[in-house]
């Protein structure tokens, strides 16, 4: 086999695993757009290196993109900007590649929203040896050898990670039943939209907690914390005027989705995607309430919805 032919069977061979490696990278950074770039950088390892060394393409990928994506956990400016209050993980739209492996409960449950705004709260080294284990199913002895520590460490890892993710699941973010959540979405958005507060108050848990990136325009997140603020704030956010049209840009429907594989409302003009609302839930009610509306952070999710069928939406106008 000649160099070129060399060369197109090595780039055949990386872009086989692209979308397993962006998933890692996904789950690693919470965001689609850096998870793309620690790809593309991995590619550039791959064609620098001598490849005819390498003994499994696979293993070697894996390890160059934990490590290229730690590297990015620990750079000052992602540590800023991810205690500076403004960061929230990069929404995508369920049957997304980058959403990666679902056949278990774990593996869904590592790419939920819940469980990656939780990670944001584990060292970067805990935050891998998790996603290795959980979604990935590496050995202890695999992972050892990814992140070059003992055996013995990525189990006491493995160990706190899982200590602290089940806070999300007390949370809900669990399992969710597809028609109830679309009624209880349904019935969130009409409640909201009406200004029935009282209803709203109902419909969410007891320490429901709500988080909005203020459309990007908020140095930091807004948050709140009990059922009658949430209620208040989202009768004022849902109920449209011609002010938050002008806003948008015009008149957005709103569409039923699964973002990350949780109940969503989708406010879509055109073909894009202008907001996002994700909903975790607890049994019947509300845990958590996220609001996205950063154009930022709404790219991936776009161009995933020009591709999708929607149902017909929940509100054609809003």
């Amino acid at each position: 086999m000649n160099s070129s032919a060399t060369d197109r069977f090595d780039t055949s061979r990386f872009e086989a695993g692209r979308n397993r490696l962006a998933s890692l990278a996904y789950r690693l950074l919470g965001s689609a757009a850096d998870a793309e770039d620690a790809v593309q950088d991995a590619f550039l390892h791959w064609q620098a290196a001598d490849r005819q060394r390498i003994k499994v393409p696979e293993a070697w990928l894996t390890k160059v993109v934990t490590n290229l994506c730690l590297d990015r956990l620990r750079s000052a400016q992602a540590r800023h900007e991810r205690t500076a209050g403004a960061w929230l993980p990069e929404p995508l739209l369920d049957g997304d590649p980058m959403l990666g492996p679902a056949e278990t409960f774990e593996q869904r449950e590592s790419v939920s929203l819940a469980v990656l705004t939780l990670m944001e709260r584990l060292s970067p080294l805990e935050r891998a040896v998790y996603v290795l284990r959980e979604a990935f199913s590496y050995g202890h002895a695999e992972i050892a050898e990814i992140l070059d520590i003992t055996e013995s460490a990525s189990q006491q890892h493995l160990h706190r990670a899982r200590r602290r993710i089940t806070v999300a699941r007390r949370r809900g973010g669990g399992e969710v039943d597809p028609a109830s959540a679309r009624r209880i979405v349904a019935e969130f958005l009409a409640a909201a939209a009406s200004g029935r507060t009282e209803r709203l108050v109902v419909l969410l848990t007891d320490d429901a907690i709500a988080i909005s990136d203020g459309a990007g325009l908020a140095e930091t997140l807004l948050r709140y914390d009990t059922p009658q603020r949430i209620a208040a704030v989202a009768r004022a956010g849902f109920t449209p005027t011609p002010a938050k049209r002008r806003f948008a840009g015009g008149t957005p429907a709103v569409h039923y989705a699964l973002v990350n594989g949780a109940p969503a409302m989708l406010f879509v003009l055109g073909d894009r995607v202008v907001g996002a609302v994700t909903f975790d839930l607890a049994g019947r009610k509300i845990a958590t309430v996220r609001g996205i509306a950063a154009p930022i952070r709404l790219l991936r999710l776009t161009e995933a919805w020009r591709q999708h069928e929607p149902d017909p939406p929940l509100v054609p106008q809003w």
